[in-house]
């Protein structure tokens, strides 16, 4: 019982990751894009050894079978003296090898992932962690294009606002995506990111306050927005005490971009 238990999690482990990641993007959800090939060649070894372990647990219930029939006179006999000795070293006699029920628990989280995917990382997650501060730009700032709306990614928008003493970003109006995440306090909302270095185990976030005059009501929760407006005068540009916060003059609502899980400027199918 217990290698067939074994055998059902291997296979139904490497089934849920080859779903996952040769038939859908479900995996960009957990892992870096780069991590595919991983993901895909785990999920064939996994298999593999779920087949090897029924195909073994088969043969080893018939080399059983031959031992017991094999053996006649007083071989046999000597052989089933040895099998009730060792029985009966073995705990009176009674095979308690068999696989605890609570193991068959481990079932469920290997079906949910072949059957249907955890949800990806969202305003819950980003509500409850803290903002990571954006790494110190060592080198000087290039010059802004004059593209308007500028598009800019939320770490960079941060930066230009907090470590620019050029205070070129002042007056300029810049176009920034990523979802929604309420403010508890019901002063305006965030434009979010969540960011993998790796895997969601390490993501951090980053959040760009959102003041909407135009809006009654906050946008819903997890809404992928692109948002167009102005940094809010608050501090002093290009110190740390100017708050990395936008004015926003419209906000559209967009598909959830590829690349999600970076703060990377939006890549969209097409």
């Amino acid at each position: 019982m217990r290698r067939l238990l074994q055998s059902l999690l291997l296979k139904l482990t490497g089934l849920g990751l080859l779903r996952i990641t040769l038939f859908s993007d479900t995996y960009l959800r957990y892992v870096k894009p780069g991590l595919r090939p991983v993901l895909i060649a785990s999920g064939v070894v996994l298999l593999l050894l779920g087949v090897v372990a029924a195909f073994s647990r088969t043969g080893n219930g018939g080399h059983a079978h031959d031992d017991h029939g094999g053996h006649g006179g007083d071989d046999g006999h000597e052989a089933h003296e040895a099998h009730a000795h060792e029985g009966h070293g073995g705990h009176d006699g009674h095979d308690h090898s068999g696989t605890p029920k609570i193991a068959w628990l481990l079932v469920l989280p290997a079906l949910s992932l072949l059957l249907f995917a955890p949800p990806a990382l969202g305003a819950y997650t980003a509500a409850r962690s803290g903002v990571q501060p954006v790494a110190v730009q060592k080198k000087g700032f290039e010059p802004l294009p004059a593209t308007s709306p500028l598009p800019l990614t939320l770490t960079d928008f941060t930066k230009r606002v907090q470590q620019d003493r050029s205070r070129a970003i002042q007056g300029r109006t810049v176009r920034l995506t990523g979802f929604v995440t309420p403010d508890a306090t019901g002063d305006g909302w965030y434009l979010t990111r969540i960011i993998f270095s790796c895997c969601a185990a390490d993501s951090q976030t980053v959040k760009i306050h959102v003041y909407d005059s135009g809006s009654a009501e906050p946008p819903a929760a997890n809404t992928w927005l692109a948002v167009t407006g102005t940094w809010h005068r608050a501090g002093t540009l290009g110190t740390t005490s100017a708050p990395a916060a936008l004015d926003a003059r419209l906000t559209t609502p967009i598909a959830q971009p590829i690349n999600a899980f970076t703060d990377d400027l939006p890549i969209t199918p097409g």
